[in-house]
């Protein structure tokens, strides 16, 4: 199987697990940019990988937007963010990003990335200094996420790439 790998990456948790899914299935690796100018009828499968940030998917526009003409192909979509695996947003959000009647044949995965407050564009770190502002002023406030979204963190795992590669294998 001929798979393609994409991603969107602005802090590198996005590229890592990109890089990670294409070692381990020997797949070409593109970023979104590259991507523009490949030929995607050569692939038998394509994942498609972008970061989460505030209940959205980054690019997840230019994916969707590519379906029709990828249909027969194994589709399928991760996305990476702030929060633990465990963290029941993290699936709420997946299903108000990829609604099944747009998405019914894409397999869909999170992946746990962090915080890259040096690599972070200057328009994402005052959203989260803001975002985090307004978190100390609550009167009911959550000190233990005030203190986790304060500072840059690294939360990825190559085991949570296990499934899709898993997926991929499938014949």
């Amino acid at each position: 199987m001929k798979i393609a790998v994409i991603y969107h990456s602005d802090t590198g948790f996005t590229k890592r697990y990109g890089q990670w899914i294409a070692e381990a299935t020997k797949a070409d690796l593109f970023s979104l940019s590259d991507a523009k100018q490949v030929d995607f009828n050569v692939y038998d499968a394509i994942v498609f990988g972008s970061w989460a940030c505030a209940g959205g998917i980054r690019k997840l526009n230019w994916f969707k937007n590519h379906l029709k003409q990828w249909e027969g192909k194994r589709l399928i979509a991760f996305c990476v963010g702030a929060n633990p695996y465990e963290n029941p947003d993290v699936q709420e959000a997946l299903k108000q990003n990829f609604p099944v009647k747009d998405f019914a044949n894409v397999n869909v995965f999170y992946c746990p990335g962090g915080l890259n407050y040096e690599e972070m564009p200057p328009t994402s770190k005052v959203m989260m200094k803001m975002f985090v502002s307004m978190l100390k002023k609550k009167k009911q406030r959550d000190e233990d996420m005030i203190r986790w979204l304060s500072s840059s963190y690294d939360i990825t795992d190559k085991k949570y790439i296990e499934p899709i590669c898993k997926l991929l294998k499938e014949e």
